[in-house]
């Protein structure tokens, strides 16, 4: 042999000493960190790579800053998809103290892959500068074999890139690093903690119903307008151009009628190049019907885009038609447009009907008569009601919980919640919500009705995420499960 026979080389009372040693040295120089460990929620079926994960629980770890002048790594740069932190830290840990503290505690954990050792993915929370740091790299052998045992466990650690992880370890402190203090996602000093991709949902906050009353014109009203031809290639709402009403008959005063448009896309008969942006007109509701016609006048349709051409329509007048709508609130809380209800005439008469919209606050905006009826006499009570808006609003979002759709069942993580504003961010989002449809969440039982999806990315000036987003969709097949195969 050619090492000296009269030293054992490394016995277990030795080996023990070191580790001992060793032990005694980290809890007497080192600092007092917080270990992750990352649990795997779902991973792709093709390179099983992670696409979603959650750290909720946090185990207290003594552990040896190796890093002898502040944070390793680069400086800060500040790129085209933000200001990037390239923070480093190396922390030693006691092998012992991992495999006879934490791994029994990590084994009694679901989904997690590996417990014997510390394992890339996982993360530190170092309460000295109030950071959380993901591990890149685990050093197993150093110092190498040292009376024939190892030790230690160099974790090389680099600050932590947040992107929808499910963070709830229940300590504030770390929780908090990412949520912030404030309900609505901002510090004390404005800046906001809401990190990583999420999606904004107005809920609705109160439901009132629309109220509304009209006049009866007895002689000569607008009555009804008809589409003769819907047009195509608008890319603005055209302006309703209506002859004016006779001046040689006994009505006074008299009132040229007015009406609006709306639009529908897409139509291939009516739009050749079945662009979204370029449209047909789908209806033309009444907002005046104007007095003193003894036919229907003549409809044009002006404006709209240079290439918006087309529509036409015929025009209906008659005596006791339903005149200006003045409104006495205007509601609040719909999700969509409301349906709009009219009490009938006298026997002979013609019931009128309406349609009215609403703008992303959920308040009505517009109304217009589709017919403006016949046959109403000074005498009749004429009743406008709307639909009631739906909603329910109850109860408060908590952070990470699950929040589904009762209609579309699509799923999400509850980001942060402000009932002030109703606005509602939420990541990991599992399908498609609907307008309209209650979110349900899973632990506080709260349940809102949606009003507004945001899907538009904010305009962030140094972040180009959704124009790569958009190009790579043109490059790559997301639909092919298996891109190595056959398809």
């Amino acid at each position: 042999m050619v090492l000296n026979p009269f030293f054992t080389q490394g016995t277990t009372g030795e080996q023990n000493l070191v580790q001992d040693l060793i032990n005694e040295q980290l809890k007497m120089y080192g600092v007092d960190i917080f270990y992750l460990p990352r649990k795997y929620l779902t991973t792709n079926t093709v390179i099983k790579e992670v696409v979603q994960s959650k750290f909720d629980v946090a185990y207290p770890l003594e552990a040896y800053v190796d890093n002898y002048d502040e944070h390793s790594g680069g400086p800060n740069l500040l790129t085209k998809f933000g200001i990037q932190s390239q923070d480093e830290v190396r922390l030693i840990i006691s092998r012992e103290r991992f495999e006879t503290y934490l791994t029994p505690l990590l084994a009694n954990q679901d989904d997690i892959k590996l417990s014997t050792r510390p394992k890339t993915g996982d993360l530190i929370w170092f309460p000295l500068d109030d950071r959380i740091y993901e591990i890149k790299d685990v050093e197993w052998q150093k110092p190498y074999y040292m009376l024939q045992d190892l030790y230690t466990y160099i974790l090389y650690c680099e600050l932590f890139r947040y992107e929808d992880e499910v963070i709830d370890t229940g300590i504030d402190e770390i929780d908090n690093e990412l949520t912030g203090d404030d309900v609505d996602g901002t510090t004390e000093d404005g800046i906001s903690t809401i990190q990583g991709p999420t999606q904004t949902l107005t809920m609705v906050g109160t439901g009132v119903s629309a109220a509304a009353y009209t006049n009866v014109v007895l002689q000569g009203g607008l009555r009804l307008i008809t589409l003769s031809n819907r047009g195509g290639g608008y890319s603005e709402n055209p302006t309703v151009a209506i002859s004016s009403a006779p001046t040689t008959n006994n009505v006074s005063p008299y009132q040229t009628g007015i009406a609006t448009v709306t639009t529908i896309g897409g139509i291939a008969y009516c739009n050749k190049n079945v662009n979204s942006k370029l449209v047909s007109i789908q209806s033309v509701p009444i907002t005046n019907p104007g007095a003193g016609y003894t036919a229907g006048p003549g409809i044009q349709f002006v404006g709209g885009g240079e290439d918006g051409a087309g529509a036409a329509a015929t025009s209906f007048s008659g005596d006791g038609t339903l005149g200006v709508v003045t409104f006495t609130d205007f509601g609040s809380g719909f999700t969509t447009n409301p349906t709009v209800t009219v009490s009938a005439p006298g026997a002979g008469g013609t019931t009128a009907t309406a349609v009215a919209h609403i703008n992303n606050a959920g308040i009505v905006t517009f109304f217009g008569w589709t017919n403006a009826g016949a046959g109403y006499t000074s005498s009749d009570t004429v009743n406008i009601t709307f639909s009631d808006p739906s909603f329910t609003s109850s109860g408060t979002f908590l952070f990470n919980e699950i929040v589904t759709g009762g209609t579309s069942g699509t799923t999400a993580r509850v980001r942060t919640w402000n009932g002030s504003t109703n606005i509602l961010e939420v990541a990991s989002v599992d399908g498609t919500f609907t307008v309209g449809e209650t979110l349900t969440g899973g632990t506080s039982g709260a349940s809102r009705v949606l009003r507004l999806r945001d899907l538009d990315p904010d305009n962030v000036e140094f972040a180009d995420n959704y124009n790569i987003e958009t190009e790579a969709d043109d490059i790559l097949d997301f639909s092919e499960q298996n891109p190595f195969g056959t398809p």
